[in-house]
């Protein structure tokens, strides 16, 4: 039983059942697949499509962790087909979306919300998802891999230090095989908002203070908030700092604007209790740090 493991059972709060242990997958997983722009007649590999993914995600064992049935990490694949060139050929962009729970309340606070817009593979109905970390099948078996790597990584960051680091060694594995499909969204040069650079970027030393950032931001700030309210808003500006001092460094990042994609509603809601002057020190790095977001931080000195 990993230490991982152990702090996730406290933080979802499962006294009531016991100790029993279910040996549960790691997922939760819900997947859309939003066919409006498909010019196809027959819809049924949609359907097909849905509930092999599904459970692609849901009924794979991902780690050697024992997960109770409400320990499962919930997300949402959002697939949204853009193209059909041929006959079980696809395009599409995939919102990529987790969350995770907060210790003595019902809140879910989001991990992750990334938009993939290079997703292309082939699929029939009934098809085989093979998948082996070592080797290359499919892109598609490929890509669904690599986020369930992503998701299972950055959600054990927040439960222990470093704890992601095997996880993304793993979907590390899965990107440099998948380089033989020839698809796009696994290398470098191609974007600088794609797959290599996420994990790029988790793998890079210098978002090493982001790492332990969340791990602050999560252990050490909403799980103690039901006892202490106010230990949040010194963690969020301690993690606003370290983002500063990276983005000094790395001003194109898809992590850190990942991260204000997450978690910007969240840390305007955390602020909105504050002092003034907490509001107005948040404001500013919020503002200096995600100016995309201008109007929604205003809500914090108005």
């Amino acid at each position: 039983m990993t230490k991982v493991w152990i702090l996730r059972f406290m933080a979802c709060c499962l006294l009531t059942l016991c100790g029993l242990v279910c040996h549960a997958q790691e997922l939760s997983c819900n997947v859309i697949i939003n066919t409006q722009g498909a010019d196809i007649t027959d819809r049924r590999v949609f359907e097909d499509m849905k509930k092999t993914l599904t459970d692609f995600m849901n009924l794979r064992r991902w780690t050697n962790d024992n997960y109770l049935n409400d320990e499962r990490i919930a997300c949402n694949l959002v697939i949204t087909i853009t193209k059909v060139p041929s006959i079980g050929q696809f395009e599409a962009t995939v919102q990529i979306q987790s969350a995770r729970p907060i210790y003595g309340t019902n809140y879910e606070s989001v991990m992750m919300n990334y938009i993939d817009k290079d997703w292309a593979f082939g699929y029939t109905e009934g098809q085989n998802m093979d998948f082996n970390e070592a080797n290359f099948n499919s892109n598609l078996t490929s890509a669904m891999g690599f986020y369930a790597l992503m998701i299972i990584g950055l959600d054990a960051d927040t439960y222990e230090k470093g704890g992601g680091k095997s996880y993304y060694q793993r979907a590390q594995n899965v990107m440099t095989n998948a380089l033989q499909g020839g698809m796009k969204g696994w290398q470098a040069f191609e974007s600088t908002n794609n797959r290599y650079w996420l994990l790029e970027n988790l793998q890079n030393q210098a978002f090493g203070p982001f790492r332990e950032g969340l791990y602050n931001y999560h252990r050490l700030g909403l799980d103690m908030m039901a006892q202490k309210k106010e230990v949040m808003p010194p963690v969020v500006m301690d993690m606003l700092t370290k983002i500063k001092a990276i983005r000094q460094q790395k001003p194109i990042s898809v992590l850190l604007n990942m991260f204000f994609d997450a978690k910007g509603d969240e840390i305007i809601s955390i602020f909105k209790g504050g002092t003034p002057q907490e509001k107005q020190s948040a404001f500013a790095l919020l503002t200096e740090l995600d100016p995309t977001k201008t109007d929604d931080y205003e809500k914090l000195i108005k």
